[in-house]
């Protein structure tokens, strides 16, 4: 049997489930690969086998995936032609090295073509082309991370604002990063059990943000208010915040939203619009467990933050 390989361990969610997997499988089971020798340099120490790979440049990589027969592809964070590209790249060599099934962390919804979300583009376009080129794939099409709201929160609760955005009464089963990074390694673990499966990683319940604000109003004694703009109005907080529209803009260091606007404007738009109220029991169908409530992550804020951004890429 070859092994599990694991993309992306030096971003938060691979090093999420690199933690997971160490929990799951022998060391001599995995091959992990990341950006750079610094990033790996720990789970080399522990016997891993790893390799230093960048999706951007094809050269290398069916090499760094021989012996591999399942990998989790966790998506890049950047948006457009160049992750679509990236995803390619490392989905032919993945085929090329005789990787059997591939993993891929997508988005809910992501095959409804009036899903506004920009992000899910990339995403429909990546699990076509696993399909088109002959793979076995397990898709985790995962909801929103609550870390992203959780920091948004308290966002606002510092500037004793509302928190506004374009989302309205929209519902979401928000998860926590910690929960997508758990059900992927669990998928990988267990890819011999499953096949040209979708899955939809949901959180606990679905909620208004309104309803998840008005939890973390209990939780931490904020008084924080919903308050619904339109998308444009939406753009131009995030502009004063600057925050770049997309992912080929300039990040700031340490910002409470690693993310671009366009990307967050249209996902508050597929929310205000039905198209991410998915929720089954697809998760703890993998693991076994329960998702970790909203809650729970108020109540423990300091270990629900969205972080900062890791990629060395745009």
């Amino acid at each position: 049997m070859g092994k599990l390989l694991l993309t992306g361990v030096d971003g938060n969610l691979g090093q999420l489930t690199a933690d997971v997997l160490l929990t799951l499988e022998p060391v001599e089971n995995l091959i992990f690969c990341g950006y750079s020798e610094e990033s790996l340099k720990k789970y080399a120490e522990k016997g891993i086998e790893t390799h230093i790979t960048n999706f951007n440049n094809p050269d290398g990589l069916a090499e760094a995936f021989k012996g591999a027969d399942a990998l989790a592809l966790i998506s890049m964070p950047f948006v457009g032609a160049k992750r679509q590209n990236a995803h390619k790249n490392a989905v032919d060599a993945a085929k090329a090295a005789g990787v059997k099934q591939i993993i891929y962390t997508s988005l809910v919804n992501a095959d409804d073509e009036t899903n506004p979300s920009v992000e899910k583009k990339d995403h429909i376009y990546t699990e076509k082309y696993i399909q088109e080129v002959g793979l076995d794939y397990q898709f985790m099409r995962n909801s929103q991370y609550a870390e992203a709201m959780v920091t948004n929160y308290f966002t606002y609760a510092h500037m004793n604002a509302p928190l506004t955005n374009s989302q309205g009464d929209g519902l979401m089963a928000y998860i926590s990063r910690k929960d997508c990074a758990k059900v992927l390694a669990y998928a990988l673990h267990r890819s011999n059990e499953f096949h040209q499966k979708v899955w939809n990683i949901n959180g606990l319940e679905l909620m208004t943000i309104s309803t998840f604000c008005a939890i973390g109003d209990v939780s931490t004694g904020n008084h924080v208010p919903f308050v619904n703009v339109t998308d444009e109005e939406n753009y131009q907080i995030w502009d004063t915040m600057g925050v770049p529209r997309t992912t080929d803009g300039v990040f700031q260091k340490d910002s409470e939203a690693p993310f671009s606007s366009d990307g967050m404007v249209t996902f508050a738009q597929a929310i205000r619009e039905g198209k991410m109220d998915i929720h089954t029991k697809d998760f703890t169908i993998l693991t076994g467990d329960t998702p970790i409530s909203v809650r729970y992550m108020f109540d423990h804020q300091e270990e629900f933050q969205i972080g900062e951004r890791h990629s060395q890429d745009k």
